[in-house]
């Protein structure tokens, strides 16, 4: 007989309420049984998912991008990204946002993992890539799009970070894998496209 070591932790829905449907998020409103048996409301952001891409330049620069994000107020550092569309598969994504926001494609692709952003109000997991051999092109930004692509050397960038001046949540994770796969403590899975 298996026990489940974490069944005293899950929380199991009762019901559950659209509260805001966006033409790209929807805000649900769920009644929950705790653990416990008591019962309380949790509020989240419904997410399609959305890919990050490590862009390694053959000079040892890395890929990067400026843009405003409007509900923070601010033009940010981050690495490429975009959301998925319906039925998408990640890798497919990550070639076509890097392509579209950069103009650059790649030779060789590495899947790194999920990373789940907001983890108390939303179900959005990012999948983060890592894309290499790089070849520039022309971007196709969408309408709605304004952004300013740029490169830094690792060690700017976590100077940014460490400054303050790179916040980006995403980026800041994939700092991590980056510093990891640079330092051979992390393995990547290359493939050639």
């Amino acid at each position: 007989m298996t026990i489940d070591k974490e069944a005293h932790l899950l929380e199991h829905r009762l019901k559950t309420q659209v509260v805001h449907q966006g033409g790209f998020l929807q805000v649900r409103l769920d009644t929950v049984r705790l653990p416990h048996g008591g019962e309380a409301t949790r509020e989240y952001v419904v997410h399609p998912g959305a890919v990050v891409v490590i862009g390694l330049l053959d000079d040892g620069r890395v890929l990067l991008e400026r843009q405003f994000r409007y509900p923070v107020g601010l033009v940010m550092t981050e690495f490429p990204a975009g959301k998925l569309d319906a039925g998408e598969q990640p890798l497919v994504c990550a070639r076509r946002e890097l392509l579209e926001e950069t103009g650059y494609t790649a030779r060789e692709w590495a899947y790194a993992g999920p990373l789940h952003l907001a983890i108390g109000y939303s179900t959005e997991v990012i999948h983060v890539f890592f894309a290499r051999g790089l070849t520039a092109g022309e971007r196709h930004l969408d309408a709605d799009e304004s952004l300013d692509v740029c490169s830094m050397t690792p060690e700017e960038l976590f100077h940014g970070v460490q400054t303050g001046q790179v916040t980006d949540a995403k980026t800041l994770s994939c700092c991590l894998w980056l510093q990891n796969v640079q330092s051979g403590a992390w393995q990547l899975d290359w493939q050639v496209l």
